[in-house]
């Protein structure tokens, strides 16, 4: 990939020993040169694990992106949270994976591991989408289960973007610029294959905003330190979560990307990018292009 600026090494005293790394999972480039660095993309430097956890204990709200189906960035998000808690306590885990009609089931749940108690089937007894895998996702949440700090929904559901659908609410202040939304809906339009006939991109627009501003809404009024994991655009400082927090929320927090190498992320994206392997390209739009001949 192509390096958004020169790389420079640095040591920092204040680091302090972190658990020992997952091993990688994806079997794409694992050879390639940036395989495993993290970048401080507002410093202009490069990171070693301990010094980027560090740098994320310091923020109040933590934002991370992931690929949803890279088992790398599931993992770095469990080792994360393992290596912040030597360094801090963790007041809340928000995740774009649990939605508002689970919210209480969640806490059953948690209650149930604290007394000891946990159900038989996890992923059951929350009512866990099957949109999102378990067996990528499940590690981390029991993880969180098993801790005394909340695990907390961060999106929305059925209903209410049913209804955000119809009445494609505006939002305001950059989220509202041109240039947020045209990139927003060119990754709609690709997502769905180029298949989404135009007079609907509006109202996906919306509710993706709508998912932007409930994370950010939910960050606010969650205990304090709060880290959020949800998908790569949803966190992005140029298009997702940081438009809708408030202008001292914004500036205080702090964004992790987890990419794949061969991509390319800019400080108007992020404060730090983490290169992992990748997994194997995969047209997911060749079946629905031949289901719409």
């Amino acid at each position: 990939m192509r390096f958004l600026f020169p790389v420079v090494f640095v040591a920092l005293a204040a680091c302090q020993t972190v658990p020992p790394l997952p091993a990688w999972q994806s079997p794409e480039g694992l050879d390639h040169p940036d395989v495993g660095q993290i970048l401080d993309l507002r410093g202009d430097t490069t990171l070693s694990p301990a010094q980027l956890v560090d740098h994320l204990a310091e923020a109040d709200l933590l934002l991370i992106g992931e690929r949803h189906d890279n088992p790398d960035h599931h993992a770095l998000q469990l080792w994360l949270l393992q290596a912040l808690a030597q360094r801090r306590e963790q007041g809340s885990l928000l995740m774009e994976m649990i939605s508002p009609d689970q919210q209480d089931r969640v806490r059953r749940v948690q209650t149930l591991f604290a007394e000891g108690k946990p159900p038989v089937d996890v992923p059951v007894a929350l009512a866990w989408q099957d949109g999102w895998d378990w067996r990528q996702y499940g590690p981390l949440v029991e993880y969180a289960l098993h801790q005394t700090y909340p695990l907390l929904q961060a999106n929305l559901d059925r209903g209410e973007i049913s209804e955000i659908y119809r009445g494609q609410p505006e939002v305001d202040g950059r989220a509202a610029e041109p240039k947020v939304q045209s990139v927003l809906l060119e990754q709609i339009r690709q997502s769905h294959c180029d298949l989404l006939p135009y007079g609907q991109l509006p109202a996906m627009l919306a509710v993706q905003q709508q998912r932007d501003r409930r994370m950010a809404r939910q960050m606010s009024q969650a205990p304090l330190p709060a880290m959020l994991i949800a998908g790569a655009f949803h966190v992005r400082r140029d298009l997702g979560v940081p438009l809708h927090l408030d202008a001292r929320q914004s500036d205080e927090s702090k964004v992790l990307l987890l990419a794949e190498v061969g991509d390319t992320v800019g400080a108007e994206e992020a404060d730090f990018v983490w290169f992992t392997p990748a997994q194997p390209y995969v047209d997911h739009c060749a079946r629905f292009r031949r289901e719409a001949q």
